[in-house]
């Protein structure tokens, strides 16, 4: 098993050169391949991923695997079209490759450039989600990264299927080397890729929180993601109520296992009277279960709500990451309570504000820690594809290299190409040396495709 594993990663080196240096034109012209053969073999596809489905039933009757993950493991039609179109959106972004960002001239015929290049071998493991598969491959085609996927063993089928249509639409464009994308699936593969820095430049895992802080202490390569979800809403005292009220819907049960997905509601003491109760019902129509805190609580019971169906959050509530149609409710005296709050016990996801002054949401988005901030919109805007960038390899938290919803450029990096005419550094140093002019300039560096 580790000689197979090695012999993937080892192929999926070797083909991130040649990949890196692949055309826009052939690239956009395998990725159009790769839309057209998932529609040509949607039912393949489809009966793929209704083994693993029945197959996750009876490991939902087990308590083996929550309805959450059977939620992210189910392709519908809607979420096929968006595999489908987010490829072509892909198709459709500019080629980043060899792109110049800095040029830098240090003297007569002596000039520097920073090049945007491929990161170079891709890392991907994930759960439950056979959806990553298209999303991730064509970010990376794209973008000249080689990929190895590593799907859970949940969604096996599903990953086969799908990696497998996708490969082979690769094959019949001929400057395209397949051999850049490998699919492991073994369980024991995932410890040899953590092993694997000699191959891989950067792991993405998608996951539980468990599983992804799990790869971030196991390995030495670096790691782009996020361990959890903890997202906010805060209903300011100025807020408009109907806009609040859709929203802080919207953001939780629009698709509750999702990582955007709001798990605290924060609501300005002075609005809670007048905003809770009506908020709360709505909720309650819609399945979400709610979790008061005291001052929440007694608005609840003042409002005549049925005792039985009161629940009192306790402090565990505000650091939970539910995926579920629950959610914990807590009364703030004011914008800085709420967002010294969001900052100690979120997970610097995505938080919103309900607002309607500009000086406490100019507040707001400025101080709170977190990689996306919404004003007056459902958190769940949160997501590469709805953010324009084609689709996306991941969310990170991280504050090094890519933050938020992952696309393209994140999979990006740069080199620097110095083109000279003989120049020696020895002509730059001791007596009589030589003043460099480190002037910048507009100046491309082009490369014949």
């Amino acid at each position: 098993m580790e000689n197979q594993m090695q012999e993937k990663a080892s192929k999926a080196k070797a083909a991130s050169v040649l990949l890196a240096n692949v055309s826009t034109a052939s690239k956009d012209s395998a990725l159009e391949a790769m839309a057209a053969a998932l529609e040509k073999n949607k039912q393949i596809i489809f009966d793929a991923n209704q083994k693993d489905l029945d197959a996750a039933k009876v490991m939902i009757d087990k308590g083996e695997l929550s309805t959450a993950l059977y939620d992210r493991l189910k392709l519908s039609d809607a979420k096929f079209k968006d595999m489908v179109s987010g490829i072509r959106d892909v198709a459709h972004l500019e080629d980043l490759v060899g792109k110049t960002l800095s040029t830098l001239v240090l003297d007569d015929g002596l000039t520097l450039y920073q090049i945007s290049c491929p990161i170079g071998v891709i890392g991907v493991i994930f759960e439950a989600r056979p959806d990553v598969v298209p999303q991730v491959m064509s970010l990376c085609l794209k973008s000249g990264n080689a990929t190895i996927f590593k799907g859970g063993s949940e969604a096996k089928n599903s990953n086969r299927a799908l990696f497998d249509v996708l490969v082979e639409a690769m094959k019949t464009v001929a400057d395209i080397p397949a051999d850049a994308f490998q699919l492991a699936e073994s369980r024991e593969d995932v410890a040899e890729m953590l092993k694997m820095d000699q191959y891989i430049d950067l792991l993405i895992p998608r996951g539980s929180n468990d599983f992804v802080k799990y790869i971030q202490d196991n390995t030495r390569i670096s790691v782009l993601g996020h361990t959890s979800g903890i997202c906010h809403a805060y209903v300011a005292e100025s807020a408009d109520l109907e806009t609040a009220y859709s929203v802080c819907l919207d953001s939780k049960i629009q698709y509750p296992a999702a990582c955007n997905a709001i798990e605290t509601l924060l609501v300005n003491e002075k609005i809670a009277e007048k905003f809770l109760p009506k908020m709360s019902e709505i909720y309650r129509e819609n399945g979400v279960e709610l979790r008061f805190d005291d001052a929440s609580y007694k608005i609840a019971e003042k409002a005549g709500a049925i005792h039985s169906d009161l629940k009192k959050a306790t402090d565990t509530d505000w650091d939970a990451e539910y995926n579920d149609l629950i959610l914990s409710i807590k009364i703030v005296g004011s914008v800085d309570e709420a967002i010294e709050h969001i900052n100690k016990h979120g997970s610097h996801h995505t938080d919103v504000i309900l607002s309607t002054d500009q000086k406490e949401i100019d507040k707001f988005a400025g101080l709170v820690d977190s990689s996306s901030v919404m004003i007056n919109a459902s958190s769940r805007f949160a997501d590469g594809f709805r953010y324009g960038k084609g689709a996306e390899v991941g969310i990170s938290t991280n504050k090094i290299h890519s933050r938020g919803p992952v696309g393209m450029e994140g999979l990006m990096i740069y080199k620097y190409i110095l083109s000279g005419s003989g120049h020696l550094v020895k002509d730059y140093v001791g007596d009589g040396a030589k003043p460099y002019r480190h002037e910048k300039t507009q100046e491309k560096y082009c490369r014949l495709q």
